[in-house]
């Protein structure tokens, strides 16, 4: 497998990830009862199934639409259905407000099947899978984090007639925002710091890609609002990932995800959220990709929440981020 960085402790998986995040979700909630009900199906396209989970409660009885929640890169729907320091995620959340909520693992990531051709999956083939799932579902609300943004943005293109309103977690942007960065290793992983070319990695092809601690606490758990004091329960549930993936999502060679129409994008309720120490997502440029959707840009720091990293959902305050997101979909009469 790759690995990256190359002069750090690698975390192998050496436990099944499935089992991982199983036990974890588990243990959340055992000691937070009482939760929302749950249950898995399956669904996604012939070649690419994903195990979605399925969160409600009595209250999502009523007339609020589902909600997808669509993971980001190299982690698992168990992002929205469980916090590190055990409390309980935004799908219990939005549950508890009346929402039927369906959270996917992207094919070959979680307990979704595929992983050992995941060094053949294209951020299409995933698209595509969540475009069944979307049919399936039918006029719905996406939460997308991260990766998950461009998945969504495809998904608003091509399924406008059930994609009703967009909340964006940190999101990536359609190729289309992103320059073509040169089929190159040494001049991508030049920019690898570099916040105003996205921080890019260059993954070499044809086996899946791990991180390691180093690459974790860079870019994922830098923030104070992080839970450190359970990074290694974290840790456990971040998976291998696909190097189509990676580098289509940096534009590499332009070969990323691109709209045709973009205005069609933007003919719904869309906010993006931002946190003030995501090193990929600085203030100007997802307030850029706001404005290039016609985006409600929330900073959260403009919003009184301060501290933030890139894995909003399961920081100290993901409760009253939740609650940011909750309270612009009522203002938004969802």
């Amino acid at each position: 497998m790759n690995k990256v960085p190359l002069d750090t402790i690698l975390f192998h998986m050496e436990q099944n990830p499935t089992n991982v995040l199983s036990s974890w979700s588990e243990e959340v909630q055992s000691i937070s009862a009482p939760w929302p009900a749950q249950s898995t199906f399956v669904a996604g396209s012939q070649g690419h199934p994903i195990s979605a989970v399925e969160v409600s409660s009595p209250q999502a009885a009523g007339d609020k639409l589902p909600v997808i929640m669509i993971h980001g890169g190299f982690h698992t729907g168990q992002a929205y259905l469980g916090t590190p320091d055990h409390r309980k995620g935004w799908a219990q959340l939005f549950a508890e407000r009346g929402h039927r909520v369906v959270v996917p693992d992207w094919p070959a990531h979680g307990k979704s099947p595929g992983l050992e051709n995941i060094q053949r999956l294209h951020t299409q083939d995933v698209a595509q899978a969540m475009g069944e799932l979307v049919s399936d579902v039918g006029r719905c609300i996406l939460v997308a984090h991260s990766a998950g943004g461009p998945l969504a943005w495809w998904l608003a293109e091509n399924f406008p007639q059930h994609i009703v309103a967009i909340a964006g977690i940190a999101p990536g942007p359609p190729a289309n925002m992103l320059p073509a960065l040169p089929n190159d290793p040494i001049a991508v992983n030049a920019l690898r710091f570099d916040s105003q070319a996205g921080c890019p990695v260059y993954s070499e092809q044809g086996k899946a890609v791990v991180v390691d601690a180093q690459f974790i606490k860079d870019f994922w758990a830098n923030s104070s609002r992080f839970p450190l004091s359970h990074f290694d329960e974290y840790a456990h549930t971040v998976v291998p990932e696909s190097p189509l993936i990676l580098n289509e999502r940096f534009n590499i060679g332009g070969a990323g995800l691109k709209l045709n129409s973009p205005h069609v994008v933007g003919r719904r309720p869309i906010l993006i959220v931002t946190g003030e120490h995501d090193l990929r997502h600085p203030k100007h440029v997802d307030s850029a990709l706001a404005d290039y959707l016609g985006a409600k840009f929330m900073w959260l720091p403009d919003a009184g929440v301060c501290g933030n990293g890139h894995m909003l959902m399961i920081e100290d305050n993901s409760h009253a981020i939740a609650h940011l997101l909750l309270q612009w979909l009522a203002e938004e009469g969802l």
